[in-house]
């Protein structure tokens, strides 16, 4: 036998990692007191305990202490109580405990690492290599952020006490995500990890004690749905921070309704991996390896939905095949193995019933001739073809190690495919062409998109998705704004609207002066055909508006989804308009302050303020908005990570009745800015002061449909933008029962909402401009862009 022969027929050895050192930090832990509450280990108040297994062999690992309500009470107590001193410390400090956290778990990553494969499944090479120093960094990242804060946000604070909910597919890293930032930021925490991982986040506390956290600042409870649901409705808890699954995520949303909790929602995902026919196919495989078959496709944001072009689809398959029949199942614990077992016998079950489904409705399930291990929760990775676009394979988030396989003839068609999802978290795009790869990627309704890689992440770098997938974002700049508050300038307490009358009042002179609704660019009557009068400061007839109702809103935001210009247009060429918008506002100043002063009874001076302030805010949007830009972050590894500023999409704004002009364009201008489409709803009682703007933006260069006008009840068409799934953000300052709904409601595509809970602002402010509201006007994509050979 020649050498190359040799070569071919080598075997494998097995190449264990020793697991003593976590066999004696099991042995020696008392997990009956596992809760980290106030700096103390304590038992379950309840005295309730829950088991941990190992998921390669299905044997206990350990049983600790299972929160419950009275548990997390302690917790948020503790946290409470420690919050003024953490807040009010320096960034220097608070630097230097983050710092501390990060070169502790360093000196302990070993530990850290085989603690998370015994516990999770995942490989030892993931866990050791991937897992583990990127918390290290994220605790050393978000130490540099603590110090930078006061120069980079003087106009924000710490949230305050927040809830923090993991999963359990990335344990470690995901309590580093989610805790680094809020210590960073001056808040204290109450986190809760999954109950089938929890033993990471016991070794973590300890660190916590061992590098000089003062007690109450990092709470760390372990248990179940009681003890989640309970940090969810915590009335003590500003803010709640979850990772997990969509339905749960909803359902949070519905909780948090109305309590002016913050909320960031990092949810599942159906991930494009788009091979153009210039790809680079061997390397497209390999991060095709890392897309789905990492973690055992237990990744949120795993590239489950395999598009390749037709070209080369035969190829590609050919060589995936080969590449999975090499793929190597066994011990997490080997070196060598690729795909570990599954977290749990439940997961395997649901994996195993979704791949049966998906080949019932057509799919081609293809799997390696490989023998499983003879125990644990293992599945063979799974490549399914002939997938047809509503294969439940195609749709649902299998969340184990299974991909789905469908073609496309060119890039056109591979955006409408990838973004053929109700989710929206990542996407990968191969091509040698990286022209072809920077059209696609910004037209991907994904938060994270790699081009020539997959499964790239720093703290450096923001991560979350759009619809489905969640709001908010983890890491980077726009990961630390989700644990600070802006300074907004409050208002009064809204009142709920009187029910106004829907019958119309002839006019003195027979003249029919009741305003249209304004919908993709024209003057058009109500679907009901219905009116509201408006009356003067004096209780007289002002005029009357369009009653707007449901196909109304329907006709509306059909209308802005369908306007392009507006969204595609430079950010130079929006700034124009808005620009030329003011001009005419300005050439009609003294009409809008007479209408002003008809209809809320301000003086002469004080309305033609309001108009003046309106003009002024018009004129400041439109210099941002070719200011207001991404940025350009470089992780430590050869790639470049473009931060994009995209719009959200189609926003609703449900206007408020305090300074109504102002009030109005306050809010629909940064919307316009970024270059979202918009649904406006203005002040229920003075709405004649949005109906006189219909000319203004009709001789103002705006594209037909980038804003639209629907008049009629706030509260009535809040709801209904509310449960609209074709609206992707809405803005609401109504009374609170108002704006409790529309969050309730909004969670059949969780939309984006921002309300005032119930308080108007002053508009007038400083405070009531600028770019706390054009973050919210936006979408952060970030782009990964690798280079070198």
């Amino acid at each position: 036998m020649n050498i190359l022969e040799r070569y071919h027929a080598m075997e494998y050895g097995p190449a264990p990692e020793a697991r003593n050192e976590a066999d004696a930090w099991l042995a020696g832990r008392d997990f009956s007191k596992a809760l980290f509450i106030g700096g103390e280990w304590k038992a379950a108040a309840g005295g309730r305990t829950f088991e941990t297994s190992e998921p390669s062999s299905g044997k206990l690992l350990a049983k600790l202490s299972d929160a419950g309500a009275a548990d997390i009470d302690a917790a948020v107590a503790a946290a409470a109580k420690a919050l003024p001193k953490w807040s009010a410390s320096s960034g220097y400090q608070r630097a230097k405990v983050l710092y501390a956290i990060g070169r502790a778990m360093q000196r302990h990553q070993r530990l850290f690492a085989v603690l998370e494969s015994i516990d999770n499944g995942k490989p030892i090479r993931e866990s050791r290599d991937i897992d583990v120093p990127l918390a290290i960094r994220h605790f050393i990242h978000h130490a540099g952020w603590a110090q930078a804060l006061d120069r980079d946000s003087p106009d924000h604070k710490g949230v305050g006490v927040v809830g923090q909910i993991i999963p359990w597919n990335f344990p470690l890293l995901m309590l580093a995500w989610k805790i680094a930032p809020a210590l960073a930021a001056g808040c204290t925490v109450v986190l809760k990890p999954a109950e089938f991982t929890p033993l990471t986040a016991v070794l973590f506390a300890e660190i916590c004690e061992r590098a000089g956290v003062p007690k109450g600042v990092v709470n760390i409870v372990q248990g179940g749905p009681e003890a989640g649901a309970a940090i969810v409705n915590h009335p003590g808890i500003q803010k709640i921070a979850f990772t997990g699954s969509s339905e749960v995520g909803k359902i949070i949303r519905k909780a948090t309704a109305g309590s002016g909790k913050k909320l960031s929602l990092e949810l599942g995902g159906k991930s494009a991996f788009i091979v153009f026919e210039d790809a680079d196919l061997d390397s497209a495989v390999e991060g095709l390896v890392d897309g789905i078959w990492f973690n055992q496709g237990q990744v949120c944001c795993a590239g489950s939905r395999l598009l390749v072009q037709e070209g080369v689809a035969d190829a590609f398959i050919a060589k995936v095949k080969v590449r999975m029949s090499r793929l190597r199942l066994g011990s997490p614990l080997d070196k060598n193995t690729d795909i570990g077992p599954l977290v749990d016998r439940s997961q395997l079950d649901r994996v195993k019933g979704l791949v049966a489904e998906g080949a019932k409705q057509g799919a081609v399930c293809w799997q390696p001739d490989a023998a499983l291990p003879s125990s644990g929760y293992y599945h063979l990775p799974t490549l399914a073809t002939g997938v047809s676009p509503a294969n439940i394979l195609a749709q649902e988030e299998v969340f184990g190690p299974v991909l789905a396989t469908m073609t496309f003839r060119n890039s056109e068609e591979a955006i409408e495919l990838a973004n053929n999802t109700r989710y929206g978290l990542a996407a990968s795009v191969w091509s040698e062409n990286v022209n072809l790869a920077l059209h696609v990627a910004p037209q991907l309704k994904a938060g994270v998109v790699w081009v020539n890689g997959t499964n790239m992440f720093d703290a450096a770098c923001g991560f979350g998705g759009y619809r489905e997938s969640g709001f908010g974002r983890e890491g980077g700049r726009e990961g630390m704004y989700e644990y600070l508050a802006a300074k907004l300038p409050l208002g009064p307490v809204i009142k709920a609207a009187a029910a106004a009358s829907a019958q119309p009042v002839e006019q003195a002179d027979g003249t029919d002066r009741t305003a249209k609704l304004f919908i993709g660019g024209k003057q058009v009557r109500p679907d009901g055909n219905y009116s509201l009068a408006i009356a003067t400061s004096k209780g007289r007839l002002a005029g009357e508006v369009g009653l707007g109702n449901r196909k109304d809103i329907r006709d509306a935001v059909s209308a802005a989804r369908a306007c392009k210009a507006w969204p595609e247009a430079t950010a130079f060429n929006r700034s124009q308009v808005l620009y030329y918008l003011a001009e005419n506002l300005s050439g009609r100043a003294d009409e809008f302050a007479a209408r002003l002063v008809q209809l809320t009874g301000v003086t002469a001076k004080a309305a033609r303020e309001e108009v003046e302030q309106s003009i002024e805010r018009l004129f400041l949007y439109a210099g941002l908005t070719d200011k207001f830009e991404g940025r350009v972050h470089q992780p430590p590894a050869r790639a470049v990570t473009l931060a994009l500023h995209e719009p959200v999409g189609v926003v609703g704004v449900v206007a408020p009745d305090n300074q109504p002009l102002l009030g109005f364009i306050s809010l629909v201008a940064p919307a316009l800015a970024m270059g979202n489409t918009v649904v406006a709803v203005p002040s229920e009682r003075y709405p004649l002061l949005a109906t006189d703007l219909y000319q203004v933006i009709e001789y103002s260069d705006i594209p037909a449909g980038a804003i639209n006008i629907v008049t009629g009840r706030g509260a009535e068409l809040a709801g209904v933008l509310a449960k609209h799934d074709d609206v992707d953000g809405l803005w609401v300052f109504a009374d609170a029962a108002t704006c409790a709904k529309a969050e309730a409601d909004s969670i059949g595509n969780l939309k984006r909402v921002w309300s005032g809970n119930g308080r108007g602002l002053d508009w007038a402010s400083d405070d009531a401009a600028g770019e706390a509201f054009l973050r919210r006007a936006i979408e952060v994509k970030n782009v990964w862009v690798p280079y070198g050979d």
